[in-house]
């Protein structure tokens, strides 16, 4: 039984009729789309919760390094580099200056967080010293 009003969107249906002869392809001309949208501004807000946003779950972190006069990183300058699992001095230094045998300049930098060099932490943030010249 055909649709009573194939305009109404609630009589449509998917499935092909059985008077098509099996030859011909569906027909979905008659197929439309809707979405509404709120503005997050307008109004109550645009959060169908409560109507304000959740911005519980984002953080942020910033580290930040005087361009100058870097407190003890070696006369300023330089930069800093964040440890991450698996590094080792020699391969921080080999990969910042093109040297493993430099790794004491960064060790030397960095005493007030650093006692040993053999023991740096994933996440700990070093200053690499410039090399003076």
């Amino acid at each position: 039984m055909p649709p009573k009003n194939p305009k109404d969107p609630n009589d449509l249906s998917l499935q092909p009729s059985k008077s098509d002869g099996g030859g011909k392809k569906a027909d979905f001309s008659n197929v439309q789309s809707h979405s509404d949208t709120v503005p997050g501004g307008s109004g109550g807000g645009g959060s169908a919760a409560g109507g304000k946003a959740d911005f519980s779950n984002v953080h942020s972190h910033a580290d930040s390094v005087p361009a100058h006069g870097g407190g003890g990183g070696g006369g300023g300058g330089g930069s800093i580099y964040t440890v991450r699992k698996g590094d080792t001095l020699s391969a921080i230094a080999q990969s910042q200056y093109g040297k493993a045998g430099r790794w004491r300049v960064i060790f030397d930098a960095n005493r007030d967080q650093l006692d040993n060099p053999d023991l740096i932490q994933p996440g700990q943030v070093l200053k690499i010293p410039l090399l003076e010249a």
